[in-house]
């Protein structure tokens, strides 16, 4: 997080007149700080899911064949986001009617209980096909809560920052996620050192997932006394002075910006392969195709993960100085020309691996560091969240939680090790191609209508 003498050399902007412009850094300070530390406790209670997969897949699932039980893993992973979409549709719909408040607050309860409810699930040992059968119903639960977090937590803060700093101060919700993976594969790596297999399949694993109780409480703590943008309350207050309100104003700016959506969708479609390959996936693919041990595979996660924070940041601020398309634009070239080299490199351990995963991240951060800025800026204010939501999570649905699954799947059916590096250049041109649908909104007011 930034400090408050940082956020506020970054938020006294100077106006053409000359004059600059008031803003309350407090006010400021305390909604970035709100909305990302929400952010970064829903993604690691998301995420443990994901590092802890191969323990995952010898509790909850028969014994025998290990490949199935590790896909069968990641196809829990992957319905999960079945609901997304329609949480998508939910929490925007409410969002944009109640308030970003009272959404964050949900999406973060609603996570919390989910997370620790999968903590005190019995195996498969102890209750047979009760277990998975549970453990998808907790994942779905989940999946519903994560729709509305990201797509909330962006609009939150983009409505309150200043035009010619959202890039910066919204960069710190996908910095925040990724604090939260950060934090989740310390903790896996840490079951790892310090547990025997044994005792971290029969209870350590546990321990991340009820964790997420007390570290609920925390987020919503902060987040009760958040309040919501001055845009909003203005569009609210006009809405109420509207003697004939339209009966769906969802479905009807949806309608109006459908080919907006449409070229969100395509333009999420790299944030959600690359994300979920590269810093969920990651170390089952280091562990169980690369040979590395599953301790080593976490901690050169971290290294991807550690890079990827430190660069959203700047990657936010250049995108407020030189404009978002350009900035994507380049991540999307340094994906389809660097991805095959780059697994080659993994594939060579050691120092290479290291240095792999750290350009992995760059890149990545290259398209997140202003993808939740370029999105909030795409739609207007009454149905920003709806919109959002629904684009982003119809291609995370879609392409990032399928994303372990297809990799897993495609490595055995095609006997190719780098097969994922294929499905993440395909997303990067998928992606170019989408960005031409749209407009720079870079330094622009954010749209009213």
């Amino acid at each position: 997080m930034m400090s408050e003498e940082q956020i506020k050399s970054e938020v006294v902007l100077e106006e053409p007149g000359g004059d600059k412009e008031d803003i309350d850094v407090a006010g400021l300070k305390k909604t970035v700080f709100g909305a990302a530390i929400g952010n970064l406790i829903e993604w690691f209670d998301y995420a443990t899911y994901g590092y802890l997969a191969t323990v995952i897949a010898a509790v909850f699932f028969a014994p025998g064949d290990k490949t199935a039980a590790l896909l069968s893993t990641f196809a829990v992973f992957a319905v999960s986001f079945v609901v997304r979409p329609l949480g998508g549709i939910v929490w925007g719909y409410y969002g944009d009617k109640l308030g970003r408040k009272k959404i964050l607050v949900l999406t973060v309860i609603i996570m919390s209980l989910a997370t620790f409810s999968i903590g005190l699930i019995p195996g498969y040992a102890s209750i047979g096909i009760g277990a998975p059968f549970l453990l998808l119903v907790c994942r779905l639960i989940q999946g519903f809560s994560a729709s509305g977090e990201y797509a909330g937590a962006a609009a939150f803060i983009a409505e309150h920052a200043p035009d010619k700093k959202r890039g910066l101060l919204v960069s710190m919700v996908p910095a925040s996620t990724a604090a939260g993976l950060v934090l989740g594969a310390i903790v896996a790596s840490l079951l790892e050192f310090n547990l025997s297999p044994g005792s971290l399949q029969s209870w350590g694993w546990r321990i991340p997932f009820l964790m997420s109780g007390p570290l609920g409480i925390i987020a919503l703590f902060i987040r009760l006394k958040l309040e919501d943008p001055e845009i909003f309350k203005e569009m609210e207050a006009q809405e109420k002075d509207v003697k004939e309100k339209k009966k769906s104003p969802m479905l009807q700016g949806i309608k109006s910006n459908w080919r907006q959506v449409m070229a969100a969708f395509g333009v999420v479609s790299l944030n959600a392969v690359g994300f979920y390959i590269i810093l969920t996936y990651m170390p089952t693919y280091l562990s169980e195709e690369l040979g590395f041990n599953g301790a080593a595979s976490i901690l050169t996660t971290i290294l991807s993960l550690g890079s990827y924070v430190l660069f959203l940041p700047i990657v936010g601020s250049i995108a407020d100085k030189y404009g978002r398309k350009p900035v994507l634009i380049t991540a999307c070239v340094l994906f389809v020309l660097l991805t095959y080299p780059i697994f080659v490199m993994l594939s060579w351990g050691g120092a290479f691996a290291i240095l792999a995963q750290i350009l992995l991240g760059a890149i990545l951060a290259g398209n997140d560091g202003v993808l939740a800025t370029f999105l909030t800026e795409m739609f207007p204010t009454n149905v920003r969240y709806s919109c959002f939501a629904l684009s982003f999570n119809s291609s995370n649905a879609l392409f990032g939680g399928t994303a372990p699954f297809v990799a897993t799947f495609l490595i055995v059916t095609t006997n190719n090790t780098f097969a994922p590096a294929f499905y993440l250049m395909g997303a990067a041109i998928a992606a170019f191609i989408a960005l031409f649908w749209t407009k720079e909104t870079a330094n622009q007011p954010l749209r009213q209508e």
